[in-house]
């Protein structure tokens, strides 16, 4: 079993930068990747990005590309996500994620099954 603990959240203004980071212990899949997805009150949770554990070739949303930079310091187990430019509809829980990251139509699919998540933690963007 992966353990996935996130950290970095907190209140943001518009424009402004954050650097989440989780920390990732036990069973790795070689096969599966690392990532993010988040959720706003009242909504679904959606994909944000991954990396591939292989050669950590990035998938991101079109709603976060160019924003958003998902990194790996292997050495000390942990996945970031660095967000800049944001946005007041970045608002939500932000979740670290272990799994195979599948694109259909264009997003990614938030799986039901066989995914690790962390306990997410909160980002506000607001003036």
């Amino acid at each position: 079993q992966t353990q996935l603990t996130e950290s970095g959240g907190g209140l943001v203004q518009p424009g402004g930068s954050l650097k989440l980071s989780c920390v990732v212990s036990g069973l790795i899949r070689e096969y599966a990747s690392f990532g993010w997805f988040r959720q706003a009150p009242g909504k679904e949770r959606e994909g944000v990005g991954c990396v591939s554990n292989i050669d950590d070739s990035p998938f991101y949303e079109d709603s976060v590309k160019g924003r958003f930079t998902i990194s790996r310091d292997k050495a000390k187990n942990t996945v970031y996500l660095e967000m800049s430019s944001l946005k007041p509809e970045d608002t939500a829980v932000y979740f670290c994620a272990h799994w195979v990251c599948t694109v259909i139509g264009g997003s990614i699919y938030v799986p039901s099954e066989n995914v690790e998540w962390g306990q997410g933690t909160q980002v506000t963007v607001s003036s």
